[in-house]
């Protein structure tokens, strides 16, 4: 290890990435101006490879346009953006067209600079943000000046991005493909057929504090003890890199003989699967900016017990869905994700979804709730090309 890597790795997190971020931002492509109009071919940009809840969203976006007739091409940037193992270079034809880089504010600069000036010249570009506080981090300021307009999947995540004299924000949600479950039932993933299964699904590594498992476990231990008849299913992947944050959730569920964990990464058939032989979601998430297992739920005719606050209650309603109340509190992440004091999230209230869950298992008739079709945007209007 060179001097120079050794005073780098010493440095503390929160210098390198802004040293990181202001080295890229100071090296980028400028995005043209005036704002070009509205112009094909689409290209888009972001996580394509990557197992995260960004990379499923991009490749969610890219499947949306094309379903619509759209020609896309797609230049993925899970390699040069460190978010996963490095593939081919991303290629973007030169000359006019619309460019949606779906990365978040910070790493836009870096993104235009990894697709290269050529890439970028007379495109107009579209940044595709998710957050889900309601304030951004100052180091997203970088991305405004990177983009001539953001999308945003909810009004939730919209209103944080909105700023005077940033650019124009529209919500457009991402398309919700109807569920295609394996053939896969309770007996492939261990579940016995007469428990009632409660199902809570996070990514370990998306900040623990935010997806809130410790809630959930408590929440289940409140509603139904340690009956045996009443199973918490807690499906994650990535415990390995969440270090001492997953390990109080391991302590807690190991705690409970009737909470068991799925750490998988199952393909999108099989998690469908898993989903429609549970009888209800749980989700006492802190704060969602969108929430694509609660919406994933309501399709498959499942009801859904979560938080009722954030990007989830743009579609959170109707038969099936038990919002749970919640009190909002400082924004504290021990993975340093969300470490914001001076912004906000909810607390949820336990007991309140203890008597959610308590409610869903005694009654029949909440058990099957009319499955959901969600419509899709219409990308031809959001690109301005109708």
């Amino acid at each position: 290890m060179s001097a120079l890597h050794r005073i780098w790795s010493l440095l503390p997190r929160s210098a390198r990435r802004e040293a990181l971020f202001s080295f890229t931002a100071a090296l980028a492509p400028r995005i043209a101006r005036p704002d070009p109009a509205p112009a094909l071919p689409v290209t888009v940009a972001g996580y394509f490879k990557a197992a995260t809840g960004l990379g499923a969203a991009t490749r969610r976006l890219a499947a949306g346009l094309r379903e619509q007739g759209l020609a896309v091409g797609e230049a993925d940037l899970t390699g040069p953006l460190r978010q996963g193992p490095a593939g081919p270079r991303p290629v973007v034809p030169p000359g006019p067209g619309t460019l949606l880089v779906h990365v978040n504010g910070p790493m836009l600069p870096w993104a235009l600079l990894s697709l290269g000036r050529g890439a970028v010249a007379g495109k107009r570009v579209i940044g595709v943000w998710n957050w889900e506080l309601p304030v951004l981090p100052a180091d997203w300021n970088r991305g405004f000046a990177a983009c001539h307009e953001i999308w945003a999947g909810t009004e939730f995540v919209a209103d944080a991005c909105r700023r005077p004299g940033g650019p124009p924000v529209r919500v457009v949600p991402y398309p919700m493909p109807r569920p295609a479950p394996s053939a896969l039932g309770r007996t492939d993933f261990g579940l016995p057929d007469g428990a009632f299964v409660t199902l809570a699904v996070f990514d370990a590594t998306s900040s623990l504090a935010r997806k809130n498992p410790l809630g959930a476990i408590e929440a289940h231990a409140r509603a139904f003890s340690d009956d045996p008849g009443h199973i918490l299913l807690l499906k994650t992947h990535g415990t390995a890199q969440a270090g001492l944050s997953w390990a109080a959730v391991a302590e807690a569920a190991a705690a409970r003989p009737n909470v068991r964990v799925m750490d998988a990464s199952l393909s999108r058939g099989d998690l469908w699967a898993l989903m429609a032989a549970s009888d209800v979601l749980l989700s006492l998430h802190r704060s969602e900016g969108y929430g694509f297992a609660i919406a994933e739920m309501m399709e498959l005719g499942r009801p859904v017990v979560a938080t009722g606050w954030s990007g989830n209650m743009d579609f959170m309603q109707g038969p099936g869905c038990l919002p749970v109340g919640y009190r909002l509190v400082p924004a504290r992440d021990p993975q340093d994700t969300y470490e914001m004091p001076a912004a906000c999230w909810a607390e949820p209230d336990p007991e309140e979804a203890a008597a959610a869950l308590r409610r869903v298992a005694a009654e029949p008739a909440l058990q099957r709730p009319p499955p959901v079709r969600f419509p899709p945007p219409d990308y031809r209007a959001a690109l301005g090309l109708a």
